[in-house]
């Protein structure tokens, strides 16, 4: 079989048991290209989003494409996760003890219950890196379901995500930098791109996360030196 006949396969035993899916959707490449490959599968879809710092311009017009072009989907967003650990540690900002730490997991079940669906679509890859290659090896005699979490994009590569953008004429997401790409951060190409493009985005992490202000001024003052 072919890999895309691989990955239908795989997405058409999640719809023989369920009409309706939970798609984490980080608006990059992997997630974007699994959206477009289940949505066609079923009735119900609720894209989940975790923002870093809520209504950033430049992540509200990816949303907005989103909606525009798979209009039958419910779009979610919730806090990042990873916050917590931000908020309680006081990276760049007051720590706060008293907030909960989560993980990816525990942001999942949540959803499960509120939406009441029972899958869950991920978009990760065994190419992403040695960790989720022995994970999702794990998963693979299942056509990598797991306890109704669903890798089907587990074989494929960073070429086959951008054959596939290419095919479909998918606009390729933001890309802060030429690295590996990325979500909303603290790390300086993020925030050197926002100041380029979307200075008033900058200045609402800033409002979240005053202390981060400290990443740009330390870049410039080193350059000056």
């Amino acid at each position: 079989m072919s890999l895309l006949e691989v990955t239908y396969k795989s997405i058409a035993s999640v719809r023989e048991r369920s009409d309706s899916a939970i798609l984490f959707l980080s608006l990059g490449k992997d997630s974007l290209v699994l959206l477009d490959l289940i949505y066609p599968k079923f009735d119900r879809i609720v894209c989940v989003f975790m923002y870093f710092v809520k209504g950033l311009e430049h992540i509200d017009r990816w949303i907005n494409w989103v909606k525009a072009k798979y209009p039958k989907i419910e779009f979610v967003q919730v806090p990042h996760w990873n916050l917590t650990y931000i908020l309680r540690g006081g990276m760049y900002c007051v720590p706060n003890p008293k907030v909960k730490l989560l993980k990816l997991a525990d942001v999942i079940n949540s959803m499960k219950l509120k939406y009441g669906i029972e899958y869950v679509f991920l978009g990760m890859k065994k190419a992403d890196g040695m960790n989720r290659s022995l994970m999702l090896k794990g998963y693979q005699a299942n056509g990598y379901i797991n306890n109704g979490m669903c890798y089907p994009l587990a074989e494929w590569t960073q070429k086959d995500i951008l054959a596939y953008m290419k095919q479909k004429g998918l606009p390729q997401p933001i890309r802060y930098s030429l690295k590996a790409s990325s979500g909303v951060g603290f790390n300086l190409d993020c925030m050197l791109w926002m100041e380029k493009f979307f200075p008033q985005d900058l200045h609402k992490i800033y409002k979240v996360f005053p202390m981060c202000e400290r990443v740009l001024w330390e870049y410039y003052n080193r350059e000056q030196k």
